[in-house]
């Protein structure tokens, strides 16, 4: 079904195994993910909490740019403008503010500026990490849209079973990160180029949270872009941003941030654009489903 995009599959090709796909598909997304959410890593220390904040949400651009030509997606000005919305509210989220201990969210799990983040002169190589992270933002986008090509249940699927296939999914980048992409570690180690050790005491608790989280988010992402588009889904994670701005808001000190005219203003038209794209994509997936009703295949025929 997922190999063949339809849930009329074919009786030749119903006996074959879908093993060797999925395998092939899980390295395949997994690999491009982590190239895309560590070079967020690599430039947090090469640039600036603001560049790193604006270019990296970027990636809801280039997930339409990509979901055109690879998911045939009609361009429309409505999606364009709510896309274009949504980064206007992250530049000023960004930019808005001079105070460098201002926190910035990102739906790589990561988070810049705070009371320890370096001042924009004190950015050892800023052309160098903006460069990495914009390679960054362009590879997110294309996560996005080849895992909703390759990874995902064709149209008019029972949603049930995309929510269920999205979480198998997801645990499957999770062993394929686990199993294999853990090999560089070592080596990384033993050069010196990198040093790893196990956390310990608090730190290890803040761990335990941050991935307990992060795993929760990345699994409602999944199930999103199954049951909508990579561009939606996209311009939803940049609420993360807002909601660590009323976070910081709510926290005691020395944790605590003070909501700023910016970060609101920022928000609100995050939200907006939200709200535009969401309107835009129902009305498109109705105009779709009135267009196109002998499509639609209920489960008592997939099981007959």
């Amino acid at each position: 079904m997922i190999e063949h995009r339809s849930l009329n599959i074919p009786p030749q090709h119903a006996k074959k195994s879908p093993v060797p796909y999925m395998l092939r598909t899980t390295a395949f997304v997994t690999c491009a993910l982590t190239v895309a959410g560590g070079s967020w890593y690599v430039a947090v220390d090469l640039t600036t909490a603001s560049d790193l904040t604006a270019i990296y949400n970027c990636s809801a651009f280039f997930a339409y740019a990509f979901a055109i030509p690879m998911l045939s997606e009609k361009l429309r000005w409505s999606k364009v403008f709510a896309v274009a919305v949504a980064i206007g509210g992250v530049l000023i989220v960004a930019y808005g503010d001079t105070d460098t201990t201002v926190k910035h969210g990102s739906k790589s799990g990561g988070g810049t500026g705070g009371t320890d983040a370096p001042e924009e002169s004190e950015a050892s190589n800023r052309f160098l990490g903006n460069m990495v992270i914009g390679i960054g933002s362009v590879l997110y986008g294309f996560y996005e849209v080849l895992y909703k090509k390759v990874a995902c249940p064709p149209e008019n699927c029972n949603p049930s079973r995309g929510m269920i296939f999205a979480n198998t999914f997801g645990s499957l980048i999770g062993c394929f990160t686990l199993l294999v992409l853990w090999i560089p570690l070592p080596i990384l180690h033993i050069t010196g180029i990198e040093t790893f050790e196990l956390p310990q005491g608090k730190a290890a608790w803040m761990l335990g949270i941050s991935v307990l989280s992060n795993a929760t988010f990345s699994g409602s992402f999944l199930v999103l872009i199954s049951l909508t588009s990579p561009v939606l889904s996209s311009v939803a994670a940049l609420l993360t941003i807002f909601l660590v701005a009323l976070c910081d808001q709510l926290l005691p000190e020395p944790l605590h941030n003070d909501l700023s005219t910016a970060a609101v203003g920022g928000g609100v038209l995050i939200i907006v654009a939200f709200a535009l794209l969401s309107w835009a994509t129902f009305r498109e997936m109705n105009e779709e489903e009135h267009k196109h009703p002998e499509d639609v295949v209920e489960e008592s025929d997939i099981e007959n």
